[in-house]
């Protein structure tokens, strides 16, 4: 076997390796900011007023 040959295969499997570790952690980074602004926004965003509140008034005598 050509040991030549053998190291240039480990490195190009190891290299491939690392770079989708590399892809799978910049996904899942993109992936949490995107979550933050959601959750961001939806806080900021005040409840929607119930359509019908304030337009009648019940009263008893």
């Amino acid at each position: 076997m050509d040991i030549a040959a053998l190291s240039i295969g480990m490195k190009q499997v190891q290299l491939q390796q690392s770079m989708g570790i590399a892809l799978t952690k910049k996904f899942m980074d993109m992936a949490q900011a995107q979550q933050n602004d959601l959750i961001n926004m939806l806080d900021a965003s005040a409840p929607a007023p119930h359509p019908t509140s304030g337009k009648t008034i019940d009263i008893s005598i």
